[in-house]
């Protein structure tokens, strides 16, 4: 551990305007405070901070960074408060200590539940001050460092699985790349144990059967730079275990398939001499085809620059080479903490505001849920990335895979919301259509356009997926509230006398509800009763053991309401506009539309299930068509589909799904989904069918 003088003269070495009095006050305190406190290890609680912070000294980082890191964990685990960090060291570093708190001891009833909420909280004050970030890196790479002292190999699986998800992308999303691989690597000898040992011992018999392989091999690219008046610095290295590991799982092949394993540094003066470098490397050796990438000119989301190639060395030997300035290496190796170095005598800090950071906290302030927080988080963070244009010029990094409608929303979120198409170096696709490296995007859009639920199926970034969800989400509390209105309605018209006009605040109040949307919510889905809101209404309306309510009084309109939002088509029965309906109402789910003579109403009325409420439900005069199932058997002769086809296309009906059901030597029967306006519709269509010569039979199923 170190000792307090030596902490104070690493940060003065390299900061001699550093606050050496208050790193001094934050070295006893953080002493004073966890006292005798003990780790898994054994050791001093202490000396963990204290370890923290020594590990941001070695990036250089300003004295309130270092405070923070010594202090980080008296507030959650001692008996100290951030009211007496902020006296005794002032706002800011109370504020990043308060940011970096371990919140722990978050009562929820699931493990993603509790992951959820520290990493709200955590992205939350990252978004405020990015040395948040840098310092619980810090802490959590010493955590990682110590863990094999926790006895529970399940508890050591847990950090290693958060710290592969969360944290090592974090650090590699601000260009940490020595604490990502680090991190990966400790974690990658909790969860696959196995191939941790298979890996490293592989790479020992790799390097003692070999001689100093990365050595000769270093020498002679150097003498190469020289030659050719280059002042560089190479150094080489195998890759990492866990590096190796996802390779073999990625390429499906084992360890002895793998060319690639050594990878080398040439650290130049200027940018010029990076791309002069290139050259001489490219005229010496062969490259491999594939492997060549340019991030000087088009540098990661994160800043990352450096050229990256790969080539045929000797004995067939393929050998990656990274080329990049000192510039380029610092903030190669520390990434964005590059920025918070102290640097000649003045503290350089970034805006803390980063645009990913940014998409992090717009989809933090829309998921529904914790899982859907975590695996949106995760997909901002931990993608293959490609590069997209706009028609500007404007480069766009997303995910491998992405599609317009991610694109859009990376652009902007009003821009997704009004995506109606896209047009892919100039020739138009649908929106489902993936992007490749390179492409120029435009997307097409319009003002009545708003985010569809289909969008869901192939939008994969998780400021698309949060967008889209935050929309439909409010589109379908609309209407439930609107349904639960009409509900309403028809319950007021059954009580025994009319309301008063403070009936309904009173109402709410017995129910113990914010407001009357939430009510109208509870009506719909059920989580109330009629029975319990008329009783609230006016009590004693509902009999006195308020078990059954008087029966609906007319039938509820569902014009207006979107199928699939504030109710679903049986799809079972797969009703139309024209048929007689009936409502099936749970708990806490959506109103099920049923034609009346559905088998599944039937099946209910054997059960008497005492959960499902049956309401009387009409279509109204505008209500727009449904998706209807239809069973055609037709000849197996040429032509057959194509007639088929055109008789639905000739009944302005669109087809939506077809599938093959039966075949045999004479007929075949398709089970079609089809779009229509009304029942009467249907009935047209089904009778141009039967009527024609190619159809054997046609049927509503």
């Amino acid at each position: 551990m170190l000792r307090q003088y030596e902490l104070v003269d690493r940060v003065l070495d390299y900061d001699p305007s550093a606050d050496e009095a208050m790193l001094n006050r934050a070295y006893v305190f953080s002493v004073n405070a966890h006292g005798t406190q003990k780790r898994a290890s054994g050791d001093p609680y202490f000396s963990h901070p204290i370890e923290v912070a020594g590990i941001l000294t070695e990036l250089h980082l300003d004295d309130e960074t270092i405070a923070t890191a010594i202090l980080h964990d008296t507030v959650e685990d001692t008996v100290a408060t951030s009211e007496e960090i902020r006296r005794i060291f002032g706002d800011n570093v109370a504020r990043l200590v308060d940011g970096v708190t371990k919140l722990s001891k978050i009562e929820a009833q699931t493990e993603s539940e509790r992951a959820a909420e520290n990493l709200r909280k955590f992205l939350l004050a990252m978004s405020g001050d990015i040395r948040v970030l840098l310092v619980k890196l810090a802490d959590r790479l010493h955590n990682m460092r110590t863990l094999h002292f926790i006895k529970s190999e399940e508890k050591r699986r847990r950090i290693a699985r958060e710290t592969m998800d969360i944290y090592a992308p974090l650090a590699e999303r601000i260009g940490m790349y020595e604490f990502m691989k680090e991190m990966q690597t400790l974690a990658f000898r909790q969860l696959e144990p196995e191939a941790y040992e298979s890996i490293t011992r592989r790479l020992e018999q790799l390097n003692a059967g070999g001689g100093d392989k990365i050595a000769k091999i270093g020498s002679g690219l150097k003498l190469l730079l020289s030659r050719h008046g280059l002042d560089v610095e190479i150094s080489g290295r195998e890759k990492h275990p866990y590096s190796i590991w996802r390779k073999m799982q990625e390429r499906h092949i084992d360890f002895e398939q793998l060319s690639d394993i050594m990878a080398f540094r040439a650290i130049v003066k200027t940018e010029d001499d990076c791309y002069a470098a290139l050259g001489h490397i490219h005229r010496r050796w062969p490259t491999v085809p594939g492997r060549f990438k340019d991030y000087i000119s088009t540098p990661k989301r994160n800043g990352y620059r450096s050229l990256h190639t790969a080539v045929i060395h000797a004995e067939n030997k393929r050998v990656e080479i990274q080329i990049r300035s000192e510039e380029m290496h610092a903030e190669a190796e520390f990434g964005l903490a590059a920025h918070w170095a102290y640097k000649q005598g003045s503290r350089v800090s970034p805006q803390s505001q980063h645009s990913w950071i940014a998409d992090l906290v717009e989809i933090l302030d829309t998921a529904g849920s914790p899982e859907e927080l975590l695996e949106h988080t995760r997909m901002a963070m931990y993608q293959d990335r490609i590069f997209a244009f706009t028609p500007k010029g404007e480069l766009i990094q997303l995910p491998k895979g992405a599609t317009p409608i991610d694109f859009a929303y990376a652009v902007h979120t009003d821009l997704g919301d009004q995506a109606v198409g896209a047009k892919i170096n100039g020739r138009v696709v649908p929106l489902r259509t993936p992007i490749e490296n390179g492409d120029q995007v435009q997307v097409l859009r319009s003002k009545a356009q708003t985010p569809q639920p289909n969008w869901l199926g192939f939008a994969i970034t998780g400021k698309a997926l949060a967008a889209i969800r935050r929309h439909l989400r409010q589109v379908e509390r609309e209407q439930t509230v609107a349904l639960g209105r009409k509900l309403y309605d028809d319950i007021v018209t059954r009580l025994p006398a009319p309301l008063g006009p403070d009936a309904l605040t009173q109402a709410l109040k017995r129910l113990k509800l914010a407001d009357e949307p939430q009510l109208m919510q509870a009506i719909a889905r059920r989580t109330l009763t009629d029975a319990q809101v008329m009783e609230a209404l006016m009590p004693g309306s509902a009999g006195a053991d308020v078990a059954h309510a008087p029966p609906q009084s007319s039938a509820i309109s569902i014009e207006g309401l979107a199928p699939g939002v504030a109710y679903e088509l049986g799809g079972c029965c797969h009703p139309v506009p024209g048929d007689r309906i009936v409502g099936l109402r749970r708990p806490d789910a959506s109103i099920e539309v049923h034609a009346i003579d559905c088998a599944t109403l039937s099946d209910l009325a054997d059960r008497s299930d005492e959960e499902t409420d049956w309401i009387d439900v009409q279509w109204g005069n505008k209500t727009e068509g449904a998706t209807a199932r239809i069973s055609v058997e037709v000849k197996n002769e040429p032509g057959a589909l194509g007639v088929l086809a055109t008789i639905i296309g000739q009944h302005k009906a669109n087809i939506i799904n077809l599938r093959l059901d039966t075949r045999d030597t004479q007929f075949h029967t398709n089970i079609i989904d089809v779009e229509v306006h009304d029942a009467h519709q249907l009935m047209r269509l089904l009778a141009a069918l039967r009527a024609a010569d190619a159809v054997n039979a046609a049927e509503r199923v």
